[in-house]
């Protein structure tokens, strides 16, 4: 399907999450309602929107939490993106089947069909963020999807640190690489590390966009959450959307709920690559040790 315009409007929805998945739900609806009446046509939630972030423990019964793909959120969402004329990414916790689960994110196209999914591929396990315990590691590779307004690219979180998920996802004709994101700081470490592991995060994916002249839109969560018995984790919000030179187009608050709104200009990608033509001069006859963990042998 083609697009009806080379300028595309951006909705990111930054949320807090209770533990009631239905209620994250009703509240992502809304969101996404009035992100549409104030005329965004690309949605994008959040990693596990409908969820607290529960991987700060290890614990079977969160697998209980789990839905099909296609299944309840998807139906709320496909409807509301047929409505709406809008594109959806919507980041869910997958139950593929009896024990194995993936974080998946729905693309959802603005006749509410779904295009397709994307599973993430990078899994952490990192003190508070115990995913490997969770997720099977996607199988679906790196992926872009022709949606009615533009060529985008997903991934999820992790993801967001390899320059290899978005230079292949890139490769694939994104000209927009979305991030649904739950990440934060642990409270005792705050002080000391919070400014130099937020400068890390949003430095490494305007990389990206640089990198790949196109655009980089980023969707993280609010609040405390305390799933577990621990101090929980404080995510620190800061949703944006980076341009095709890796400049901050707008950026969310730290602390509070609020639709990120931006419209870009899919143009910029054709002559951000034209005059940094750093896919034309990639050298791929020289860049097969890609392919192995370490050049040791």
């Amino acid at each position: 399907m083609k697009r009806s315009s080379s300028t595309v409007a951006l909705a990111l929805l930054q949320t807090r999450c209770s533990p009631d998945p239905e209620a994250n739900l009703k509240k992502t609806l809304r969101a996404a309602e009035r992100a549409a009446g104030a005329g965004a046509q690309i949605i994008c939630t959040q990693e596990l929107f409908r969820l607290q972030y529960f991987c700060q423990s290890e614990d079977h019964k969160y697998f209980a939490l789990a839905e099909p793909i296609p299944g309840p959120g998807t139906d709320a969402l496909q409807k509301l993106a047929k409505k709406h004329n809008v594109v959806v990414i919507a980041s869910l916790f997958e139950k593929r089947a009896a024990g194995v689960y993936h974080n998946t994110a729905a693309i959802i196209d603005a006749d509410g069909s779904l295009l397709g999914i994307y599973r993430k591929m990078h899994i952490p396990d990192d003190p508070l963020f115990h995913e490997k315990f969770y997720f099977t590691p996607g199988d679906l590779g790196f992926r872009a999807w022709q949606t009615r307004y533009a060529n985008i690219g997903v991934c999820i979180c992790w993801d967001q640190w390899y320059p290899e998920a978005a230079r292949l996802t890139a490769l694939q004709g994104a000209e927009i690489l979305f991030y649904p994101t739950a990440i934060g700081w642990h409270p005792s470490e705050k002080k000391k590390y919070g400014q130099i592991q937020h400068d890390q995060w949003e430095t490494i994916q305007r990389a990206h966009a640089i990198a790949n002249g196109c655009y980089v839109a980023v969707t993280n969560r609010v609040g405390l959450e305390k799933p577990g018995n621990g101090d929980g984790i404080e995510f620190w919000g800061q949703s944006f959307v980076a341009g095709t030179s890796g400049e901050i187009l707008a950026k969310a608050a730290p602390d509070k709920e609020e639709n990120l709104i931006v419209a870009v200009g899919l143009s910029k990608v054709d002559v951000t690559r034209t005059h940094w033509p750093f896919l034309r001069d990639r050298r791929i006859d020289a860049y097969d040790g890609l392919t192995r963990r370490l050049m040791d042998g």
